[in-house]
């Protein structure tokens, strides 16, 4: 099993302040973010990067990491002193642990709680359902949120946020608006609202085409006729003869 280098994958000295830590951690974890980084192996290094932030915002597991001196290089093999896992065990990491974390802090224990919100350390995410219209013009949404908040124990609460929420002219179906900083205490800056189109009686959307299910008499469709129809602009359409 390699060692890690925890203040190396950080990129900050092992005498840096908590404060330099966290300015370090939310830098890449902004950079490699799966949903906003191209780079290849994006995924891994926001793994990487959350696990040393795991251990180097915690006082105690900090201070047990550093007990293992400073002989040690990143890819060296690696053994935990005896009993190691035991002291420090039940960290009760939150992400896809490696090896070397799980040997020394126990971080088997992964939480398996559930809500409408998919967390990871920088990210909240979940979805808005808003109508055609509201896509095509822009739209001002207040929502009522309940989102999770870790305290200074570490543990996860939900609690209740009202959010005054900007839809943008021209948002498709799928797409993520990032509400920047609106994260609960503790658990990231940022939340990601996807876009949900409600069912419409005549239009439907695919990307940013509008496809439109027109109702047209009998006699319209056999002998054809041209139309003009508002929906929030005018619009002219032919309907051939030979329809049916």
């Amino acid at each position: 099993m390699e060692y890690k280098d925890y203040y190396k994958t950080l990129g900050v000295s092992r005498h840096a302040t908590q404060d330099e830590i966290k300015r370090a951690y939310r830098k890449l974890a902004s950079k490699y973010h799966p949903d906003v980084s191209k780079e290849s192996n994006a995924e891994q290094r926001f793994k990487e990067v959350g696990e040393a932030y795991e251990v180097l915002k915690d006082s105690q597991k900090r201070a047990a990491y550093d007990q293992l001196g400073t002989g040690w290089h990143a890819g060296d093999e690696f053994r935990p002193p005896p009993g190691w896992e035991t002291h420090f065990g039940g960290a009760g990491a939150q992400f896809d642990s490696s090896d070397f974390f799980e040997s020394l802090f126990g971080g088997r224990h992964h939480s398996t709680h559930q809500s409408p919100f998919q967390t990871t350390e920088e990210k909240q995410s979940t979805k808005i359902a808003i109508s055609l219209e509201e896509a095509y013009q822009g739209t001002t949404r207040i929502l009522q949120l309940q989102v999770p908040e870790r305290d200074s124990m570490g543990q996860v609460r939900m609690i209740n946020r009202k959010l005054n929420v900007k839809i943008p002219q021209g948002v498709i179906q799928g797409q993520k608006i990032r509400l920047s900083g609106q994260a609960a205490t503790g658990m990231g800056r940022d939340i990601y609202l996807e876009i949900e189109f409600q069912p419409h009686r005549l239009y439907r959307a695919e990307k940013r085409d509008i496809y439109l299910t027109l109702p047209i008499t009998p006699w319209e469709a056999a002998l054809g006729c041209t139309s003009i129809r508002r929906a929030n602009r005018f619009l002219r359409y032919s309907i051939r003869w030979h329809l049916l």
